[in-house]
């Protein structure tokens, strides 16, 4: 069976891949079990993966809404769109969850340019310039010239002395962070020049998602109970990550949602949270 890639590719169908997404949402064996032979008795040569992700979405969210919210990773962060000024945010408070203090938005001047920097980090004697590339294609990949383009960024703002969090600094090193994919090159030139890259599904083990189900920042955009509407507003208020949500749930009292539909959206939010997952990448 053929399946149709969101670039209109056609390719075999992964049932071993499935089941592995499956697998990362939380669910169990047998509930995965449950969930994919459901998912087998609708599939048909053709198929979309956009509608494959639905399938699978209902079915887990028809177990645990927790479940639908972790497999849900990937289109969240893509509505932290359009322009990605969320996204780089969630990539300060991925950071902060790291123990570094982080900024958003920065511009600098380096030795020959002015520098606008996605998000600033510091801890210790270490400061970070990240750079953060938002993607709203489901496929799309960053090719090698960003990260070339980003390493003489890096370069150009070396050895300058900063006033960020209450001090004098000079940026240690750089990150460049997508929530999309990073081509073979990409990843050969950023290992080559030992840059530290983070996409999606890169570095193994330590990806963003990876990085997400140890660490528990999920985007408000994650929660299967909130409409599109409700998500922007949300994030206007600047409840960026469902544990902003835990730690002051009146603000769902700000957007005027009702108690009712508030216990649910609570309830999902801490079944995410308290419920942590492991998993091989």
């Amino acid at each position: 069976m053929l399946v149709k890639k969101y670039s209109g590719d056609l390719v075999p169908f992964d049932e071993s891949s499935l089941r592995r997404s499956l697998m990362r949402s939380g669910a169990t064996d047998t509930e995965v079990q449950m969930v994919y032979a459901k998912i087998k008795d609708q599939l048909y040569d053709g198929i979309s993966t956009r509608e494959l992700y639905e399938l699978a979405f209902d079915a887990l969210k028809s177990k645990k809404n927790s479940y639908a919210a972790r497999y849900s990773l990937k289109r969240a962060l893509r509505e932290l769109g359009p322009e990605g000024f969320y996204f780089e945010k969630w990539v300060a408070r991925l950071f902060q969850e790291d123990g570094y203090e982080a900024i958003t938005g920065q511009t600098v001047q380096g030795h020959a340019v002015t520098h606008e920097i996605d998000v600033v980090a510091a801890k210790g004697d270490v400061m970070l310039a990240i750079e953060c590339k938002f993607r709203n294609d489901e496929e799309a990949k960053i090719s090698v010239t960003t990260p070339m383009y980003f390493k003489s960024r890096v370069t150009d703002v070396t050895g300058i002395e900063y006033p960020f969090f209450n001090a004098h600094r000079q940026f240690t090193d750089g990150w460049l962070v997508t929530n999309a994919y990073l081509t073979t090159d990409s990843i050969k030139f950023g290992e080559y020049y030992k840059m530290n890259l983070l996409s999606w599904d890169y570095p193994k083990g330590t990806s963003i998602k990876a990085r997400v189900d140890e660490t528990g920042e999920y985007p408000i955009t994650c929660l299967t109970n909130l409409t599109t509407q409700d998500k922007g507003m949300l994030l206007k208020n600047q409840c960026i990550c469902v544990k902003d949500l835990l730690k002051d749930p009146k603000v769902l009292n700000n957007i005027q949602i009702p108690s009712d539909k508030q216990t649910l959206i609570l309830r999902e939010a801490q079944e995410l949270i308290n419920s942590p997952i492991s998993h091989e990448q």
